[in-house]
């Protein structure tokens, strides 16, 4: 906060709105006021944190007139740690304000021609609906601002949790976390027990040393657990007493393994995965099909609400034995296994090999061998030639990354003439940004957005485009 701003404070500010980003929107003056945690209807001081030429930023420092649409957020870590921002909203307004965000961005920056948007789809669990967390270990808690009120002495520095947001050096310790069901939290508290009551050091990511850096935990819609413990250095005594402890103690664990990551970043994408007893692998039910999931791969986080999304990407495609599906942005294959069983043929694509490998391996475990896997960046994979080679696309699947896809890829889909594509999207407006683009040959004939993420701004949504 500069010198600037932090005297700034405006009075009696009424929340109108909230933003794609998740933050709520005021306008004072005519200038926009973006504002975390407050809640539409309700009338706040601000501090003025940031100072932009087109908008301003602030923070709540006095609730003068709460909305009528608040509720009291469940967990005690609520506005501290960055996730869940929109505890204090209900759930069915959450929906409202996703659903609104879904036509606001397709409308304001693709001003695309829509029809009627389908009613969003609600999880089916808005808490414990997480299959996987990581946890990040640290020597330097963060200090909450109780704490520091109540000139609180710290005497345990050490931390098992997330990162605060933008600080990637401070870490807040966690009591309980809601978005994963149990064993989650017990296997979470008990290592950070055990390394309290055993003296094993938590890393330091500023000066680079401790010995504990990451817990990362996966679980099945049926109660299996894998758990990886990432060390900054081995110590093989130590890393066996702690794992064994954790075999010992939890039944539910039925893939224990270990990384040692001496890196300077977390990642662990580059590093061996080393299994330290039962199996090295989940197995994920959905739909009849059979998923294996490693340690590094990519699986949907929502499992529960992911058959939702998958169904309406199928009924958008439609798909019948004639036909030759090509799924861009395949990751571990799971859109295209799922529509291969009434496709001709599918075609999947996708940059990261370790991705490839799984699919190729879940088209094995299902039996599906009308499915090919190719592995390269998309824009030089997906040629005219490649194409020719492997046959017409008569529908193509687009889930890509945040970032949208790349324009060449585009311009490729549309020579290459599909009956129907459907696009699947994390991000509305960079989805709004192709559709734009898309609609030059296509016109949009259906829109579903899915909720994935309980709790938090992010939407996913699909998108189904028939040729004109």
């Amino acid at each position: 906060m500069s010198r600037k701003t932090q005297n700034i404070i405006l009075n009696n500010v009424e929340i109108t709105d909230i933003a794609a980003e998740g933050k709520a929107i005021a306008k004072v003056d005519g200038k926009i006021i973006f504002v975390p945690y407050a809640i539409p209807g309700s009338i706040v001081d601000v501090q003025i944190v940031r100072k932009q030429r087109n908008f301003l930023e602030g923070k709540i420092i006095n609730i003068v007139k709460q909305s009528d649409k608040f509720v009291d957020a469940f967990c005690e870590h609520f506005g501290v740690c960055g996730g869940c921002k929109w505890q204090n909203l209900p759930y069915n307004e959450q929906l409202f304000y996703k659903q609104k965000q879904v036509a606001d961005q397709l409308q304001r920056i693709g001003k695309l021609e829509l029809p009627e948007i389908n009613t969003i789809i609600a999880s089916p669990k808005t808490t414990e609906y997480r299959n996987k967390l990581e946890f990040t270990f640290s020597c330097k808690r963060w200090i909450t601002q109780r704490e520091v009120d109540e000139n609180a002495i710290i005497e345990n520095p050490n931390a098992l949790g997330f990162h605060i947001p933008q600080l990637f050096d401070k870490v807040l310790n966690i009591n309980h976390c809601y978005l994963q069901p149990e064993p989650s939290n017990a296997i979470r508290k008990a290592v950070y027990d055990f390394a309290i009551e055993n003296n094993y050091s938590f890393f330091d990511i500023r000066e680079k040393h401790g010995f504990l850096r990451n817990l990362i935990i996966r679980n099945t819609k049926r109660g299996a657990v894998m758990v990886i413990v990432v060390f900054a250095h081995d110590d093989e005594t130590k890393r066996c007493v702690l794992l064994d402890y954790l075999q010992n103690k939890f039944s539910q664990i039925s893939s224990l393994q270990y990384v040692i990551n001496a890196k300077l970043n977390d990642s662990i994408n580059d590093l061996e995965v080393i299994r330290y007893s039962g199996n090295d692998f989940l197995i994920e039910e959905m739909s009849g099909l059979q998923f294996k999931i490693a340690a590094k791969s990519f699986y949907q986080t929502n499992p529960e609400q992911v058959l939702n999304l998958y169904q309406t990407v199928f009924d958008f495609a439609g798909v019948d034995n004639s036909q030759t599906v090509y799924d861009l942005y395949t990751g571990t294959g799971t859109i295209a296994l799922f529509l291969a069983r009434q496709a001709k043929k599918v075609i999947g694509i996708e940059y990261v090999a370790e991705a490839i490998a799984d699919a190729k391996r879940n088209a094995e475990i299902n039996k599906i061998d009308n499915v090919d896997f190719y592995v390269g960046d998309m824009k030089d994979v997906l040629t005219h030639e490649f194409i020719d080679a492997n046959g017409k696309a008569d529908i193509i699947i687009l889930d890509p990354p945040r970032a949208g896809i790349h324009p060449k890829v585009g311009e490729v889909i549309l020579k290459a003439q599909p009956q129907k594509i459907v696009y699947v999207s994390c991000n509305p407006a960079t989805q709004a940004r192709d559709l734009t683009a898309l609609t030059a040959n296509y016109k949009i004939s259906k829109i579903q957005p899915v909720d994935m993420f309980p709790h938090t701004q992010h939407v996913e949504n699909v998108v189904m485009l028939v040729k004109n």
